[in-house]
């Protein structure tokens, strides 16, 4: 992988996507909604993913490469881990919202860790890992 582009348009538009999905994070801390919630329906992170997409061709190749594909993962995953979420709430109704809604909250946790760290790794100007 190349590593020589650590400035330059396309460093911006992978801070620009990380900042974004921050923006759905945050929502999701001052709003109403949960954090997952928030991300996975937030229009920013909706956007951010879209910008994945769009831009991928470009990055292909460089170290920038890695940290769109742990975004794009970090976005899919995280649907993934929601849904069932919502069949393990949906299945234990009835025992108890505390525990019905902790996987949740993991999930929520994991989001924010994904964000930072991945945030963290581009501002470094080091790849996520392979």
């Amino acid at each position: 992988m190349n590593t020589n582009q650590a400035d330059g348009p396309l460093f911006t538009w992978t801070q620009v996507i990380y900042l974004l999905h921050a923006l759905s994070l945050l929502a999701g801390i001052i709003g109403a909604a949960t954090i997952a919630g928030a991300f996975l329906t937030g229009w920013p992170s909706i956007i951010a993913v879209i910008l994945n997409y769009v831009k991928r061709s470009e990055v292909r190749g460089t170290w920038l490469e890695s940290h769109f594909q742990w975004q794009i993962r970090t976005f899919w995953y995280g649907l993934l881990w929601v849904g069932l979420c919502v069949l393990f709430i949906l299945g234990t109704f009835g025992i108890g919202i505390l525990v019905a809604w902790l996987p949740l909250l993991i999930v929520s946790v994991w989001f924010i860790y994904r964000i930072v760290r991945g945030w963290m790794r581009l501002r470094d100007a080091r790849p996520m890992y392979a």
